[in-house]
C-alpha cells in the first residue's frame, strides 16, 4: 500500500516561495499519477495541480504560471515549487496518488492515497 509524507510547508512573505515534497513509500511511485490538492481554513478542498505517469501536467486557474509540479520516480517524490505566493494561498496542501494503467492521464479524481498535509501560510 503506498504512504505518501508531505513536507516543505511554513510561514512566508508575500510574494515568496516555498517548496513542498511529497515522499511516497510502500509501492513504486511510476505506477501512479498524482495530485496537489488543498485546504483553506473553513473551504472546501480544491486541486491545485496533477502530474501523470508520462508528465502530462495540469493546474488550476488561480495557480497556473506560479507554481510548477514534477516528479522523480527514482526519488520516490513528487514536488510543488509555488512561487509568487499570496494570502489566498494559505491552506493545508496534501498530495494524492491514483493508481493507472494510462500514462498520460492527468485527473484530480479518484485518488486512491492521501497524505496528512503540509500547512503553507502566507502573510501580507
Amino acid at each position: 500500500q503506498l504512504q505518501l509524507v508531505e513536507s516543505g510547508g511554513g510561514l512566508v512573505q508575500l510574494g515568496g516561495s516555498l517548496g513542498l515534497s511529497c515522499a511516497a513509500s510502500g509501492s513504486t511511485l511510476s505506477a501512479y499519477a498524482i495530485g496537489w490538492f488543498r485546504q483553506a481554513p473553513g473551504k472546501e478542498r480544491e486541486g491545485v495541480s496533477c502530474i501523470s505517469r508520462g508528465g502530462t501536467i495540469a493546474y488550476a486557474d488561480s495557480v497556473k504560471g506560479r507554481f510548477t509540479v514534477s516528479r522523480d520516480d527514482a526519488k520516490s517524490t513528487v514536488y510543488l515549487q509555488m512561487n509568487g505566493l499570496k494570502p489566498e494561498d494559505t491552506a493545508v496542501y496534501y498530495c494524492a496518488a491514483r493508481e493507472t494503467l494510462a500514462r498520460f492521464s492527468c485527473s484530480l479524481s479518484g485518488m486512491d492515497y492521501w497524505g496528512k498535509g503540509t500547512l503553507v501560510t502566507v502573510s501580507s
